[in-house]
């Protein structure tokens, strides 16, 4: 059976998602010159944690998939590496000046960087030469 050609899947999606890329640059401007510098936040300890949780889980999630040779591990992979460089920004951004901030760049430096990029590299695999996006071999017509 002769295998159709595709067509650009998600080209007018992309197109929305460019375009909303766009539309948050006013949004950021504007953020970015009327927010405040510091702020007291009730909550501060259950965002963390809740941070914290969203990681572990995504390392679950790659570890327990790469364990089985799931092929999905790479999306979970990429949602990991995603969630450790939110984290690693988020921890040095807001760090107390001193010792704090030190210990926020050492972990983010140390452990919290390299690891995203292991996940990163695993989500890459995906989209290895001569594989399609689903990760199964490319049909020529």
């Amino acid at each position: 059976m002769p295998v159709r050609a595709r067509r650009p899947r998600g080209r007018w999606l992309g197109w929305a998602f460019i375009g909303g890329a766009a539309a948050m640059a006013p949004w950021i401007w504007g953020l970015a010159r009327t927010m405040p510098s510091t702020a007291v936040v009730p909550n501060w300890s259950t965002a963390w944690v809740g941070l914290d949780l969203m990681e572990a889980a995504a390392l679950l999630g790659t570890g327990l998939l790469l364990v089985r040779r799931d092929e999905r591990y790479r999306t979970v992979a990429a949602v990991t590496a995603t969630l450790l460089v939110t984290d690693a920004w988020f921890d040095v951004t807001t760090a107390t000046p001193g010792a704090h901030r030190a210990l926020s760049v050492a972990l983010a430096v140390g452990a919290e960087l390299p690891i995203a990029i292991l996940c990163a590299a695993l989500a890459v695999r995906a989209f290895t030469p001569g594989e399609a996006v689903d990760g199964g071999p490319v049909k020529d017509g």
